[in-house]
C-alpha cells in the first residue's frame, strides 16, 4: 500500500534531513576526488591512444592501448560527465566541472542530455506517458505498453541497441518529439526546435565519427587500420558497459511503474517515493562504484541526482533504514543477478498478454 500523507511527509522529512548532512560535509576532498578522477581519466586517454600506436612491436600493446582507451571513455561517460551534467560538481565553480560548460566523449551532446534526462526523466521517472526510458523506446518492459509483433525479437533489439548505445542515447531526445516522421506525441513541447534538435545532433555525431574513425587514425599514420579498430573497440566496450548498468539500474525485476493519475497533485513525499520504486542497486566492490559512476546505487542517485555520487555507497544503509520505516521495497542485489532480471524482464514482456505490470497499489 502507498504511504499514507502523514506517512509521505514523515519520509520527506527524513530523506531530506539525510540530504542536507551530506550537503554539509561537501568541501575539498570532494573537490580533490573528482579532480583526481579526471587526471586519471585523462592519463588513461593519452595511454591508450599511444599504445594503440605502439601495436606494432606486440599486439599486446595495442590490446592494453584499447583498454586503457575505454576505461577513460567509461570514466567521462560515467564518474565524470553523468555526474558533472547533473550539477553535483557545480559549487567548486570550477569550468572544467561545470554543468552549464562540460561536454563528454559520447555522441549525444550534453545539453539534449540534461533536457530528456535531467529533467524529463528524474522529474517524471517511471509515469506512464510521461518518461521516455518507459514508454516511447523500442522495448516493451511492461503491461503498460500494447504488444506488437516487433516485441518478438526485441531481446536481439536489446543487444543491437546496447552495441549502438551512445547513438541510442544521442537519437533519444529527437526520437521523443518524433522530428523527423512529424508525428510528435500529442502534449509534447519541446524546449528547442526541431531545426536546432537536427543541428545538435548532427554537428556532436560527426564531431565524434571525425574524431575516432578519421583524426586518430590519420594521426598514427602506418598503423591507420589498428587505431581505427582499436577506437571502435573502445567505444564497443563503453557501449555495452554503459548500457548494461544503466539497464540494471531501471529496468530489473520489481522496478514499479507508475499512471499520470497516480501522480496528479504529487507531493515531495510523494516524488521521493516513487523514486524509490522506480529504481534499483546493485552491490559490489569500491572499483566497481566508480566505474558505474556510483550507479550501483540508482536509488540514491534518484532520491539526491545533485549530490556528489561518491557518497552513495555510504548512504545506502541508511536509505535502506528509512524505506523498511515506512515499508517500502528496496530493490538491491548482485550485479549478476540484477542483470539477469533486466533480460528476464525483456524476455518476458516479449510476449503478449498474462503478465502482471509492477505497480504499487493504491
Amino acid at each position: 500500500m502507498t504511504p499514507t500523507p502523514t506517512q509521505l511527509n514523515d519520509l520527506q522529512r527524513d530523506l531530506d534531513r539525510l540530504k542536507q548532512r551530506i550537503l554539509d560535509q561537501l568541501g575539498e576532498d570532494d573537490a580533490r576526488y573528482i579532480k583526481r578522477v579526471s587526471l586519471v581519466q585523462r592519463l588513461s586517454a593519452i595511454a591508450g591512444r599511444i599504445f594503440m600506436v605502439l601495436g606494432f612491436v606486440t599486439p599486446w600493446l595495442w590490446l592494453v592501448g584499447v583498454l586503457s582507451l575505454a576505461l577513460a571513455k567509461i570514466l567521462d561517460n560515467m564518474e565524470i560527465g553523468h555526474n558533472v551534467l547533473h550539477g553535483q560538481y557545480d559549487w567548486m565553480n570550477d569550468p572544467l566541472l561545470h554543468s552549464k560548460h562540460y561536454e563528454w566523449d559520447i555522441a549525444c551532446d550534453a545539453g539534449s542530455w540534461q533536457r530528456t534526462h535531467n529533467y524529463e526523466h528524474h522529474t517524471y521517472t517511471n509515469i506512464i506517458g510521461k518518461d521516455r526510458d518507459f514508454g516511447y523506446g523500442l522495448l516493451r518492459l511492461s503491461n503498460d505498453l500494447r504488444w506488437r509483433i516487433r516485441n518478438l525479437w526485441q531481446s536481439a533489439t536489446y543487444v543491437v541497441l546496447s552495441v549502438l548505445f551512445e547513438w541510442g542515447i544521442a537519437y533519444h531526445e529527437l526520437a521523443g518529439q518524433r522530428v523527423f516522421s512529424q508525428k510528435k506525441k500529442a502534449g509534447r513541447h519541446s524546449q528547442v526546435s526541431d531545426a536546432q534538435l537536427k543541428k545538435v545532433f548532427f554537428s556532436k555525431g560527426t564531431r565524434q565519427i571525425i574524431k575516432d574513425y578519421v583524426f586518430f587514425p590519420l594521426l598514427a599514420g602506418p598503423m591507420f587500420f589498428w587505431v581505427l579498430g582499436g577506437n571502435f573497440l573502445a567505444n564497443l566496450i563503453r557501449n555495452l558497459w554503459t548500457s548494461t548498468v544503466i539497464f540494471c539500474g531501471h529496468f530489473t525485476q520489481g522496478v514499479h511503474t507508475f499512471t499520470q493519475e497516480q501522480c496528479q497533485n504529487e507531493s515531495r513525499g510523494h516524488w521521493y517515493y516513487r523514486q524509490m520504486l522506480g529504481s534499483s542497486n546493485f552491490t559490489g566492490p569500491t572499483w566497481l562504484h566508480i566505474l558505474t559512476g556510483h550507479l550501483s546505487c540508482q536509488i540514491e542517485h534518484h532520491l539526491f541526482p545533485d549530490i556528489p555520487a561518491r557518497h552513495y555507497p555510504s548512504m545506502t544503509s541508511e536509505v535502506q533504514a528509512i524505506a523498511h520505516k515506512y515499508g517500502i521495497a528496496y530493490n538491491t542485489g548482485s550485479f549478476i543477478g540484477q542483470y539477469a532480471g533486466v533480460f528476464w524482464r525483456i524476455i518476458r514482456y516479449s510476449f503478449p498478454g498474462g503478465l502482471n505490470t509492477t505497480r504499487p497499489s493504491m
